[in-house]
């Protein structure tokens, strides 16, 4: 049965974006696509969706292909032709983790689970919010059946944001425990350059995971406020799926869609931002491990894009972020016209930049070095609309937050030039400012 659905829309001037989240964060399914690097060119839109007419969990267990089971649900959905030209007007939006590569590729399953959580979440969704920083405007999107069911929807969203949302406070400290040492870590660099160096990949991207006990009285959304100011990215976002949440200030977009001109933005390359910049732009080696994810991509992208029409537009550009400079490549290409975006993103997942080159010999490795299932981490967050839009993050600077553990992960691409004493300092590197956060956020609550 396909669902016929009317678009309602109207520039809405109610509040804020943030506190429009705010009043909404509590609801499961709630999601926050949060553009807050006001310096980054991509910052442009935020987006807010609540109340998905159906949400899809899975785990690799199951039988049927993820990738096919939410195009088979999308598909049910008709919704009325419009000209709004905004990057998402509704549809499906969620996660997708890491260890779904393992229903595309044949590979080894070897690491641990040892969290209870779902290699995919996500929802359908005819209600949202979308705030263009540029204008200043926010314009309220909700397919509903009638004009009745549209004013039930906005006189909801409009009695959230009035109602005062309780909140908690964090009560202890947050004292991070490492799943590999850093001896096992320096370790495990060296295996990969030894498999380098034997012939089997060129690059590896090895990452290691910090986990704590969540405090008792502690609001993921509360600490998400402080976490976006203190470390703003053009790809955060906060989802809450009731029992499970993540916040991401991920820098770094995986795949978009719009129009059918597919675009990735592979990071590789990372030093602090109190260093020269210009010394990133001439290291060989960071330039070399960026070109390699950049060759991977275009041809996992050029697999449903139109013959010859896959480009790399910026090759190894530094780009500037809170703390970090990092090497950003931009590769392009036009959606062949019997693929879909879902499509696209089953052909390219998970993302090269935190698998390695060749693919499917680097995520054996990975199977094989590090211990534990990455779950969402190193997957991507995002939304694919209903007129076939997408935009997703690599989920990268990500917390995960069950009922009693908070985890964070954090890696790098190991080549033949890397040293594991500065591929261990880079992991710190890459989340010290999310540490932080917690600590500042901890001092705003006193």
């Amino acid at each position: 049965m396909v669902l016929k659905l009317k678009t309602y829309t109207e520039t809405w001037n109610q509040a804020d974006i943030l506190r429009c989240f705010e009043a909404l964060s509590n609801m499961p399914y709630s999601l926050f696509f949060d553009s807050n690097d006001t310096r980054h060119p991509l910052s442009q839109y935020s987006i807010i969706c609540w109340s998905p007419r159906e949400t899809i969990s899975y785990s690799i267990t199951d039988d049927q292909c993820p990738f096919d089971l939410i195009q088979s649900r999308l598909n049910k959905y008709k919704i009325e032709a419009s000209n709004i030209d905004l990057p998402f007007i509704g549809g499906l939006a969620g996660y997708w983790g890491y260890d779904l590569g393992q229903t595309v590729e044949t590979l080894p399953n070897i690491a641990q689970r040892d969290i209870n959580v779902p290699d995919m979440m996500v929802g359908i969704y005819t209600n949202c919010l979308v705030h263009d920083h540029t204008k200043n405007e926010m314009r309220l999107i909700i397919h509903a059946e009638d004009n009745e069911r549209f004013e039930q929807e906005k006189k909801f969203l409009i009695d959230k944001i009035s109602s005062k949302k309780e909140t908690k406070s964090q009560d202890d400290n947050i004292n991070w425990q490492s799943s590999v040492s850093e001896d096992d870590y320096k370790k495990n660099v060296q295996r990969i350059i030894d498999y380098i160096y034997a012939g089997d990949v060129y690059q590896v991207n090895l990452t290691r995971r910090f986990d704590a006990k969540k405090p008792k009285n502690f609001d993921a959304f509360e600490h998400y406020k402080t976490l976006r100011e203190h470390n703003p990215a053009p790809f955060s976002a906060f989802m809450n799926f009731s029992d499970v949440k993540l916040a991401s200030c991920s820098p770094e977009r995986f795949l978009s869609v719009n129009d059918n001109i597919v675009e990735t933005r592979p990071i590789k390359g990372t030093i602090s931002d109190i260093e020269d910049p210009e010394t990133l732009s001439k290291s060989t080696k960071d330039r070399a491990e960026n070109i390699m994810i950049v060759d991977l991509l275009r041809n996992d992208i050029s697999k449903v894009s139109k013959p010859h029409s896959v480009k790399v537009t910026d090759l190894c550009k530094v780009e500037t972020f809170k703390g970090l400079h990092h090497l950003v490549s931009t590769v392009t290409g036009e959606l062949d016209e019997s693929k879909s975006s879902i499509d696209l993103l089953k052909n390219c997942f998970p993302g090269g930049s935190i698998t390695g080159a060749p693919k499917i010999r680097a995520m054996e490795i990975i199977e094989e070095l590090e211990p534990i299932k990455r779950g969402p981490y190193c997957g991507a967050m995002g939304y694919i609309g209903f007129n076939q839009n997408m935009d997703t993050n690599i989920s990268i600077r990500t917390l995960i937050y069950t009922q009693d553990k908070i985890y964070l992960q954090a890696g790098g691409g190991i080549t033949c030039e890397s040293t594991p004493a500065q591929e261990l300092q880079e992991t710190y590197t890459k989340i010290n400012k999310i540490f932080e956060s917690f600590d500042l956020h901890k001092e705003q609550q006193k």
